[in-house]
């Protein structure tokens, strides 16, 4: 059925309420760019500062032996952290992110116990073979993160308490040059003999070695506390940073073809409109015509 003036009117108008909405998207998204990227630039130095606390109270012996956990049994569970998206929008975010954490996870024995982290991740979850155990609700501002940390270390210490955790990972989007975001995991438990090595191999930033006061096992499980903090909270920061992204560059495209939609709208309306305006030329000149001849 062939357009009319007044259907594509309609159209147009449309298609102008769908770009304000798409404009105010992309600002909020823009905005929220801005604060989540501050916010993993300082805690990227902040983690440092914490790896290098943990890698002074390592060289206490008995900090060295507490680090060093017993091997656990095979068939114990892995715990997984997985954070998504809690809004739409995002372009392939959480299809990209289930596909890395089932491929991880494929490689690992033994029975994974699955901790989503937004409403859209948990739903994509809930299509595979990875039941995930409880949700919880991202943050939509920098200062709720640490609420959301806390509740996921006291979920992980109960059900710790319960029954045992061989390992627990945190899968997570990381902002990246060149792209808009690449999926990542991070081994968060256990603080065995990997990890106290993998700490070690870190320089000192000066010649002057560090030397522990007070009580070094209080300072080293101060500072073990801290990690698993500032860990879980880089990792939501960087998953909200790189989703505000995604979402931008959709925002971005949505803008771009609803432009080229609305100019098409025009002039098809322009088309349509001259086209009607010859018509009633024709038809006047016609009528002029006939009502000349004798």
């Amino acid at each position: 059925m062939s357009d009319t003036t007044a259907s594509l009117q309609r159209k147009i108008a449309s298609a102008r309420d769908l770009q304000s909405v798409v404009r105010t998207m992309k600002a909020m998204a823009a905005a929220s760019v801005g604060q989540y990227e501050k916010a993993v630039i300082s805690l990227n130095e902040y983690y440092r500062t914490v790896q290098l606390g943990l890698t002074a109270s390592l060289r206490d012996e008995t900090n060295a032996a507490a680090a060093t956990d017993p091997e656990q049994a095979v068939t114990a569970p892995i715990g997984v952290i997985v954070f998504g998206s809690d809004q739409g929008l995002v372009g392939q975010f959480n299809d990209v992110m289930v596909d890395f954490v089932e491929s991880a996870l494929a490689k690992l024995p033994g029975e994974k116990i699955v901790w989503a982290v937004g409403e859209r991740i948990q739903s994509r979850l809930a299509e595979t073979s990875l039941a995930t155990r409880a949700s919880f609700v991202l943050p939509k501002v920098i200062n709720a993160i640490t609420p959301l940390v806390g509740e996921i270390l006291t979920e992980l210490e109960t059900y710790r308490q319960r029954t045992s955790l061989s390992q627990v990972y945190v899968f997570h989007h990381r902002p990246c040059a060149g792209a808009l975001y690449d999926p990542v995991s991070q081994r968060l438990l256990p603080l065995d003999r990997t990890w106290q090595q993998t700490l070690t191999t870190l320089a000192w930033p000066s010649k002057a070695l560090p030397e522990i006061l007070n009580d070094p096992a209080a300072t080293f499980l101060a500072f073990v506390r801290e990690y698993l903090f500032v860990s879980l909270f880089r990792a939501c920061a960087e998953s909200l940073s790189s989703e505000n992204a995604s979402r931008l560059a959709a925002m971005q495209r949505a803008e771009k073809n609803i432009d080229e939609l609305l100019e098409d709208l025009r002039r098809g309306y322009h088309h349509l409109r001259q086209s009607s305006i010859d018509e009633e030329l024709f038809e006047v000149v016609s009528a002029f015509e006939a009502l000349g001849k004798p």
